[in-house]
């Protein structure tokens, strides 16, 4: 008889090899089912803390290895939330870019920015758990290396590019710091507002906020970087 453990290992290896595959419209809607259902139970309870079973069973599946089967194990589960709201999040953004360029030319810092922080914002009136989910995975994990898989590497190349024309004088490297930043403090703040929404507690009308929250994150990138000497002169903690 085979033991459960043995079980979840072959279901295991089984989903592995179906991430990726195209299921039919019955396996796609269970498989949109438990990533919705993922990403909220990760968000509520912890990534590494929330059990695989728990999700299925929320997801209202009777196999106990529901998880598995489709998704092989919980790393391509996260993988495959990230994928799953990735691709709506550049297309919004590049759909704002492109009205801006349509309209008169190259975007500002201030306008770049925006439509990135607008297309993540998408995510609070869509009644989606991204926001909360991605915030939760920085938070345990150190950052969203990882998450940045899910982005196709065309669409990254093409917004490094853009901030790069925008602030020649900064190298590649604050530049890449800088947003990695601006895309932490995007996500933490956005996640904070959707609970805060819900709890009808919001300090200022939502949109107000979004804005002023655009404006701070374009004056972090633009800032001139310290001094060289500046830094070296700074008394040691």
């Amino acid at each position: 008889m085979v033991s459960a453990s043995a079980e979840a290992r072959v279901v295991s290896v089984e989903g592995s090899k179906r991430v990726g595959k195209r299921p039919n419209a019955r396996g796609e809607a269970t498989r949109e089912l438990i990533l919705v259902t993922a990403e909220r139970l990760f968000a509520e309870r912890g990534i590494e803390a929330t059990p695989l079973r728990d999700i299925g069973l929320a997801a209202d599946q009777r196999n106990n290895f529901a998880v598995q089967y489709h998704f092989g194990d919980r790393e391509h589960l996260v993988q495959a939330i990230a994928e799953y709201r990735a691709r709506p999040l550049i297309d919004r953004q590049s759909e704002l870019l492109a009205d801006l360029v349509a309209r008169g030319g190259s975007p500002t810092v201030v306008e770049f920015v925006r439509t990135f922080v607008t297309a993540l914002a998408d995510n609070l009136r869509n009644g989606s758990q991204f926001l909360p989910f991605v915030s939760r995975y920085m938070i345990e994990r150190g950052g969203y290396a990882g998450l940045d898989q899910a982005v196709p590497t065309n669409a990254i190349s093409t917004f490094r590019a853009i901030l790069l024309r925008l602030l020649p004088h900064h190298s590649g490297e604050m530049l890449d710091e800088r947003w990695e930043r601006l895309f932490t403090s995007a996500v933490h703040t956005l996640a904070r507002y959707q609970v805060t929404l819900a709890e009808d507690s919001l300090p200022a009308p939502l949109d107000y906020l979004i804005e002023d929250l655009v404006l701070s994150l374009s004056a972090g990138l633009e800032v001139p970087p310290p001094s060289t000497r500046g830094a070296a002169a700074r008394p040691a903690q």
